[in-house]
């Protein structure tokens, strides 16, 4: 994708010193890009979860975990900061940003451990809080995110290139805005883990007590690619195979209600009762989340396609996969699922049980024994997740 989103849109390389920095599961292959449209001499580094990177010539690649942020994250990051803390006017920092940065970019503000921030990103994540939620308390607890990035950076100028994963393509949410003004509070924060139930120490809520909002020069910021840019894709695609794209656009709430609430509108659809009529495709993006309730294992993509399944009860008229565009859902080796019409009938001779696994968040091991996962690898891309619902219409 940034090979066909970069180019229209970057200008001439800039005089002088041009430092290149980020941090996303598509920072390697937009840095590739970069340099083939600008050549050398570039520096700088980016990091990419592990399996993302690219051969670069003239910018560092460094691999690093994701979502839980490790030792390996934080060093990079600390070096990430340090390759801009001393630049002068005549220099441009070009800081390439998708959704993943902010685990990634894992610099603790001081009086924070990695481990204390480490717990307070898992608990979140398992709670089932939104992006935007999580980024809130993670900019608090970071030296880098919420602006602080561009902050470090100047005087130089700073272009921010964005591919956004976020709902809305808020950039100041895209990995946590870290060239972005933050302009949220620390009481929002604190409300957030209250609310989820996220213990913290007295150190960390002092520290994010203190914690002020980053307002920065913005820059030049521009988003390359969005989840619509997707969905208006595989809209084009369908009505060239004569299929009516009904686009939902981008979604959130809870992952395993989005797949009964889905269920029911294709029913609809095939009943003569809904806003379109077969054949059709139903087309959704954005990020939704899962309340972890069992031990099981799978992402939100999985969650989705069980629960979806399950309500459709083998319908015949009705295909559909859910999947994420980085390739990954949730930290699987999946990028999400597949559900066909007798997918229901296999798993029972499979003796498999489906409701109990859904239960147990367990769609990973459901639809791994049912030969429907999705396993692209990574594509070095996030514009975040994709589900599609084929309906035909000669089917009763």
């Amino acid at each position: 994708m940034p090979e066909n989103c970069l180019p229209s849109w970057l200008p001439n390389k800039p005089e002088g010193r041009v430092i290149v920095i980020g941090a996303g599961k598509a920072a390697a292959s937009m840095a590739k890009e970069l340099e083939k449209q600008w050549g050398g001499p570039l520096e700088g580094r980016v990091i990419v979860p592990y399996g993302h990177g690219a051969d670069c010539r003239w910018i560092q690649i460094i691999e690093a975990s994701h979502p839980v942020p490790s030792q390996i994250g934080l060093s990079a990051a600390a070096e990430l900061l340090h390759s801009v803390s001393d630049l002068c006017a005549n220099d441009t920092v070009v800081c390439l940003i998708s959704g993943g940065g902010s685990a990634l970019m894992c610099l603790p503000t001081e009086g924070i451990s990695l481990a204390e921030k480490q717990a307070i990103t898992a608990g979140l994540l398992r709670s089932g809080a939104a992006i935007h939620e999580i980024n809130c308390v993670r900019k608090k607890l970071s030296a880098i995110k919420g602006g602080k990035l561009a902050a470090a950076c100047t005087p130089a100028s700073v272009i921010t290139l964005i591919i956004s994963d976020v709902p809305g393509n808020d950039i100041s949410m895209v990995a946590s805005g870290p060239t972005i003004t933050d302009a949220s509070t620390a009481g929002e924060a604190l409300e957030i883990l209250n609310r989820y139930g996220i213990e913290i120490t007295r150190a960390v809520r002092a520290v994010i007590e203190v914690s002020r909002p980053v307002f920065v020069a913005d820059g030049d910021v521009r988003i390359l690619a969005t989840s619509d840019d997707a969905l208006l894709a595989t809209s084009a695609l369908a009505a060239n195979h004569n299929v009516t794209p009904y686009s939902l656009g981008d979604l959130s709430g809870d992952a395993r209600s989005l797949g009964r609430e889905h269920a029911r509108l294709a029913l609809q659809i095939i009943a003569g009762d809904g806003p379109i009529v077969a054949p059709c495709v139903i087309l959704s993006g954005g990020e939704t989340t899962v309340e972890v309730r069992g031990s099981g294992r799978g992402g939100r993509n999985g969650e989705y396609a069980l629960s979806l399944a399950l309500a459709l009860n083998g319908h015949p008229a009705v295909h559909a996969i859910a999947c994420d565009t980085d390739g990954i859902d949730g930290s699987g080796d999946n990028s999400g699922c597949y559900v066909s019409p007798n997918i229901l009938e296999r798993a029972k001779i499979a003796g498999l049980d489906a409701k109990g696994m859904l239960d147990r968040n367990d769609s990973y091991k459901f639809f791994e024994a049912t030969h429907d996962l999705i396993i692209t690898g990574p594509t070095r891309t996030n514009v975040n997740d994709f589900r599609a619902i084929l309906i035909d219409s000669n089917e009763d």
